[in-house]
């Protein structure tokens, strides 16, 4: 069918993990490698599930207190590169950048942070994600060849897709997710802007 697309390499970087796993169980189950971060690797990996370490795709490590994991051409590439574009493929092969298929994200609890009376203003800065809105705008932007899960509430609808498919999509699933996405990241934009403004 055209525009199928099939999911291969998952990048799972989350701060919730309710309800992950399983959708991960049913992706191990249809042979999906997975690429994580810190607290979700570990995560993965104490379900039992075989998972590569970021740091080890971009030969970097976690650095500024978290605050930089994944922003990393390694992995920036790996989500955006074109793969129906003979430059980019060449690109990927010079550089040894994977090709990511599905990323799925949850943002930093920003609006509970604000809406907790304890949090400081450092406390609610810090909750201000700037690698996962990224992930999430970069999988969004490239659609056509990547499946974006922006947060826990889609970890569901995966899951349908994928019992029904098996580890396939086609051009409308992502497309629909992609929507779902800007609407995530759109919504998160809006909360911090208020709160600035509200400063």
């Amino acid at each position: 069918m055209a525009g199928t697309k099939k999911i291969k390499t998952a990048l799972v970087s989350v701060f919730h993990k309710d309800g992950l796993d399983e959708l991960l169980a049913k992706l191990n189950a249809e042979g999906v490698k997975f690429l994580s971060t810190g607290g979700t690797q570990k995560f993965i990996e104490s379900l039992g599930y075989e998972c590569e370490k970021v740091e080890d795709v971009t030969t970097y490590p976690s650095i500024l207190g978290g605050r930089v994991k994944t922003l990393h051409p390694k992995i920036f590439g790996g989500i955006l590169a074109r793969r129906d574009n003979e430059g980019d493929q060449q690109q990927m092969a010079e550089y040894e950048i994977p090709s990511i298929d599905l990323v799925i994200v949850d943002l930093y609890p920003f609006e509970q942070t604000v809406a907790d009376a304890c949090s400081s203003e450092q406390d609610i800065i810090e909750k201000i994600d700037i690698g996962g809105i990224s992930l999430i705008r970069a999988g969004a932007k490239n659609f056509k060849d990547v499946v974006i899960v922006p947060s826990k509430a889609e970890y569901g609808v995966l899951l349908d897709i994928l019992n029904k498919k098996g580890a396939e999509t086609d051009i409308e699933d992502r497309r629909m997710f992609a929507t779902r996405a800007f609407g995530v990241s759109s919504h998160y934009d809006t909360a911090i802007n208020a709160w600035f403004e509200k400063k």
